[in-house]
């Protein structure tokens, strides 16, 4: 009998790509045929597929859902919540948080489709591609899959221990329902299995692309963040070494003016390195995530306090946090992507998950973290804080020990990419235990840095293994 394989397209991505029309083409019932993917162009459409993942489609309503990276990372660091009332969320409780069951699906779900595309592709003769898109093509869905498995292993693993057991549940094999069993990864082994994936992107991604689409550019942006987590005094070099790569040899720039990005350019500024462009009319769909900004629909999310206090004297906090919401006391409109009083548009509709500005802060992280220069790395803080508007450096004058400085880089990481792709979080696990209980109180056991495994996946795939210290099956 003729096997089935389900590459989980969905409606594909229609805007930029080689094959024009047949990327908007969907196949009957999501279903493609063992053999489908027989040459470049049926390649293509596969890889777009992939990209349908990672932008979130909600194939129903044909629009983007990059909620779960905006919305979580920053309520969990403290920062935003939800609009008709608190969340358990605010205290880093996620069993019985409506923002406790991020990224497991939708992770899956790319990285899942990634494998049919590296599968399919890698069994085609290099013959059948021009060039050296077939390499580009199988770099690109190594990303992407890497992105899922990083985003499965800092949400549900437990990263930040080498020699835990509870890393991510890793799929490199495209599967189907009855295939599903499998236990989770170490620590290590799932560390290994992303960095080698990334390196695979950095080698042969394309060095140009459209910034919805992956380059070597942001194969090593992400390589960045992993090693940033994995942090062993070996990364931070390394770190270091690939943020110059990108700052000196790519042709991203910094937005000379931060707010522009998000107000006035989109995906078209310089400092994008990979971003989420909506779907066609997805502005005027009621539900659309800009609306549960401003105003609010059947959901509302927004800044809390600490926000509001954060960016008090900051020249982003004009424009980025709004007037009081009056269904829960003690918190505002985030305005970030929105201007209040304003109708959704395809710019606040558009989502980020990498800029330029992050690459900088990681470098000067990396270099503190190293025992480098702290006199540089406060001269790469005042750079992008200059470019936010900021005129005052007081505080990052006065850093001058190793944790003050981490402290004010990590409050810029806040200021500049609250609201993003959770870095707001991530980078705040990162700080020594003394200021994470300083600057967020809550997290007073590790237990609370990660999420417990949804319980239907031990329904499913009965050889996972154990739930996640501290969390009940």
């Amino acid at each position: 009998m003729k096997r089935i394989i389900y590459v989980i397209l969905g409606a594909v991505m229609i805007t930029g790509a080689a094959c024009n029309k047949e990327l908007g083409k969907l196949p009957e019932n999501a279903k493609v045929d063992g053999n489908t993917i027989l040459d470049q162009r049926t390649s293509e459409i596969a890889l777009n597929g992939v990209y349908y993942r990672f932008a979130n489609v909600d194939a129903a309503n044909n629009v983007t859902k990059w909620f779960e990276h905006e919305v979580p990372p920053a309520a969990f660091a403290g920062f935003m919540t939800y609009g008709y009332g608190a969340d358990n969320a605010e205290k880093n409780v996620y069993t019985n948080s409506s923002f406790g069951n991020v990224y497991w699906t939708s992770s899956y779900q790319i990285i899942n489709a990634a494998n049919g595309v590296i599968k399919g592709v890698t069994a085609l003769e290099d013959k059948a591609f021009t060039g050296n898109r077939k390499k580009e093509i199988l770099a690109e869905a190594r990303f992407l899959r890497a992105y899922g498995h990083f985003k499965l292993l800092s949400y549900f693993g437990q990263w930040f221990d080498l020699n835990s057991p509870f890393g991510a549940l890793l799929r490199d094999e495209f599967v189907t329902v009855g295939e599903i069993s499998k236990a989770r990864s170490s620590v290590k082994d799932s560390y290994t299995a992303i960095l080698t994936d990334l390196d695979e992107a950095i080698a042969n991604a394309p060095a140009t692309n459209k910034s919805i689409y992956v380059t070597r550019w942001a194969a090593m942006a992400l390589k960045m963040r992993v090693l940033m987590s994995h942090g062993q005094a070996a990364d931070y070099p390394v770190v270091t070494a690939l943020a110059d790569s990108i700052i000196l040899k790519s042709a991203y720039t910094l937005e000379p003016q931060t707010k522009d990005i998000f107000y006035v350019k989109g995906l078209a500024s310089p400092e994008v390195i990979l971003g989420i462009q909506p779907q066609q009319n997805q502005e005027s769909y009621y539900y659309a995530l800009s609306h549960q900004y401003w105003p609010g629909a059947s959901s509302l999310y927004v800044a809390n306090t600490n926000l509001k206090t954060l960016l008090a004297n900051d020249p982003r906090g004009p424009w980025m946090i709004g007037s009081a919401n009056r269904y829960y006391t003690g918190t505002y409109y985030f305005l970030k992507y929105i201007k209040e009083g304003t109708s959704p548009s395809i710019l606040s509709e558009t989502a980020y998950a990498i800029r330029l500005t992050e690459i900088y802060l990681l470098k000067a992280e990396a270099i503190v973290r190293a025992g480098g220069s702290l006199a540089d790395a406060r001269t790469i803080l005042k750079n992008i804080m200059t470019h936010a508007g900021v005129t005052d450096f007081s505080a990052v004058d006065n850093a001058t020990s190793v944790n003050e400085l981490l402290k004010q880089l990590y409050l810029e990481t806040v200021r500049n990419l609250v609201g993003e792709d959770g870095q707001e979080w991530m980078a705040l696990l990162r700080l020594p235990t003394s200021l994470i209980l300083q600057l967020r109180p809550t997290l007073d056991n590790n237990i609370r840095y990660i999420l417990p495994i949804p319980h239907n996946e031990f329904l499913k795939n009965p050889d996972i293994g154990a739930q996640n210290p501290g969390y009940q099956p």
